[in-house]
């Protein structure tokens, strides 16, 4: 760089989100956007060229084309466009629902539409970034201390490690199969009886952003207990002894059982209008997410070894749905109404099918020291 473009450069006004500078002499003659590319190494000439086709950038008060000539001396005000994964590492003042904390962990509840961790399409606005802004230690420790998720659109309990000894006693327990997690979910169907899913989960050779029963996934494995059931819905206790991506939503759409307000897994024409009532109709078409709660969560503390235990009360919006499940009226038997092909069965009243999909390369979802949990999303998901 000459000393007339440093000179130039030192004079820069450096406004909020913009750049005011002039162009030097000894970069006269030169197309628009390779005089600010050297100007400006930091941003791509790619990058210049879309803000002057955007009219980002101003060329004496005017917009300019990428290939206009400068002679020297021009005044030129850039609109700098920051790239939305700068913010992924931001701290924000973001309120965070704290369950439990000392100086090795903290348990927060997650409300039902924050993303844990920045990832393509929710570079601000998350988790991470929210504890950040609550313990600025932690931008030193991996992932701002997060050893395991919860999909954007499920509440509940999660655990952060404060500093690295904790993180990794923490992610061992999770490999160890140690952590306890309880789940509710709400899901579409009368199962009639308690049972275990063990079905692998991996990729779905047809969708990347969507997990599947396949054969030569990851071991999964998932225990239900029935809670309450209504006429045509199911309120189930949940507990992981693995954390596949998805894993309590693929397991109940594997049972044809799928969880209420899931956009993903449910299935298409599922909801029986016909056999509720319009209040329950009402409250169902008001639940934009799938109905899952993370409501309790134990481990071992990373510091103590003492076994810690918190459970939390079911969220606020699946209160409201089983409220008017609740007051449902009975449904006549003799009503003709049947949500799927086949019985809601336990697990083991299912029965093994060769899987003929063996080319699927089926990519680890896991990170090296990050264990998944049931529902997270997977790394190329919005």
């Amino acid at each position: 760089m000459t000393d007339s473009t440093e000179q130039s450069l030192s004079n820069t006004l450096a406004l909020s989100n913009s750049i005011a500078l002039t162009i030097p002499h000894d970069l006269g003659g030169l197309r628009l956007d390779v005089a600010l590319q050297r100007m400006l190494p930091e941003h791509s000439r790619s990058r210049l060229q879309a803000w002057i086709k955007d009219g980002l950038i101003m060329v004496n008060a005017q917009p300019s084309t990428s290939k206009t000539k400068v002679w020297g001396g021009e005044q030129v005000l850039v609109q700098v466009q920051v790239k939305p994964e700068s913010y992924a590492y931001v701290a924000e003042d973001i309120p965070l629902t704290i369950i439990f904390e000392d100086e090795h962990i903290l348990v927060v509840n997650k409300p039902a539409g924050m993303v844990v961790h920045p990832a393509a399409g929710n570079w601000s606005g998350t988790l991470l970034n929210a504890l950040l802004f609550h313990e600025p230690k932690l931008k030193d420790v991996p992932r701002a201390g997060i050893v395991h998720r919860l999909d954007k659109d499920t509440s509940g309990l999660l655990v952060v490690a404060k500093n690295l000894a904790a993180q990794t006693n923490l992610v061992r327990q999770l490999q160890a199969r140690t952590v306890k997690r309880e789940y509710r979910a709400i899901i579409w169907g009368q199962i009639w009886r308690n049972g275990v899913i063990d079905q692998p989960i991996g990729r779905d050779p047809r969708s990347r952003t969507k997990m599947a029963i396949n054969r030569t996934g990851k071991p999964a494995v998932t225990r239900y207990e029935v809670l309450e059931r209504f006429s045509v819905q199911t309120y189930m206790r949940c507990n992981l002894e693995t954390g596949r991506t998805h894993q309590i939503r693929v397991h109940m759409q594997f049972l044809k059982a799928p969880i209420v307000g899931d956009p993903v897994y449910g299935f298409r024409g599922i909801v029986p209008i016909r056999a509720m009532t319009q209040t329950l109709r009402d409250e169902v078409s008001q639940f934009n997410r799938q109905a899952l709660h993370a409501i309790k969560l134990g481990l071992l503390h990373p510091a103590t070894d003492e076994f810690m235990e918190w459970q939390i009360e079911l969220a606020d919006d699946m209160k409201a749905l089983l409220e008017a499940m609740r007051h449902e009226d009975p449904r006549n038997e003799d009503d003709d109404f049947e949500l799927s092909m086949e019985p809601y069965l336990a697990d083991e009243d299912y029965e093994d099918e060769d899987d003929s999909n063996n080319d699927f390369d089926d990519e680890l979802e896991d990170e090296d020291y990050l264990e998944d949990d049931g529902d997270l999303e997977p790394e190329d998901d919005k």
